[in-house]
């Protein structure tokens, strides 16, 4: 292994969502003004990746008053306080920068929305929760055995 990447393992970042191009991402961003330190939430479509390992940065576009802003982010840097996957995008290139001459319903991304915290939100697939257990055998009634019960109020008529 070279050296400069040793030394570089050290400063990645261990938690990052898998997020690719065309996905809605929520940046929280460490901002300094003065003494202030507070956090600024940019959230848009990532339009492109690039790099690796610490060098790597993507970049993410929102429109914002019908202006459109676009940031690039180093993705292990420490101002970035955390990233979240809002939806999933459908796209079949690398970047998408086509999108900027894009306006109105031209601009959309077919994709799917994703639920925080759930498998897929954090890269895995989903699934089934632990703490809920399949219903046993016996617990599971079918429709025939339904109708052979009879209720109270049909055994007291008959």
């Amino acid at each position: 292994m070279k050296a400069q990447m040793r030394v570089e393992r050290d400063h990645l970042k261990k938690k990052i969502p898998e997020f690719s191009v065309g996905d809605t991402v929520r940046v929280h961003v460490k901002v300094v003004e003065g003494e202030k330190v507070r956090t600024q939430i940019f959230q848009g479509t990532v339009i492109g990746r690039r790099g690796g390992g610490i060098r790597e940065t993507f970049i993410v576009r929102k429109i914002s008053s019908n202006i459109a802003v676009e940031r690039i982010f180093p993705l292990h840097s420490p101002n970035v306080l955390k990233i979240e996957l809002i939806r999933k995008g459908r796209v079949r290139r690398a970047q998408i920068t086509y999108m900027k001459t894009r306006k109105g319903k031209q601009a959309r991304i077919t994709g799917a929305r994703v639920v925080p915290g759930s498998a897929k939100a954090k890269g895995g697939k989903a699934s089934p929760d632990p703490d809920e257990e399949a219903p046993a055998e016996s617990e599971v009634t079918s429709p025939e055995s339904q109708s052979e019960e009879t209720t109270p109020a049909e055994t007291a008529v008959e």
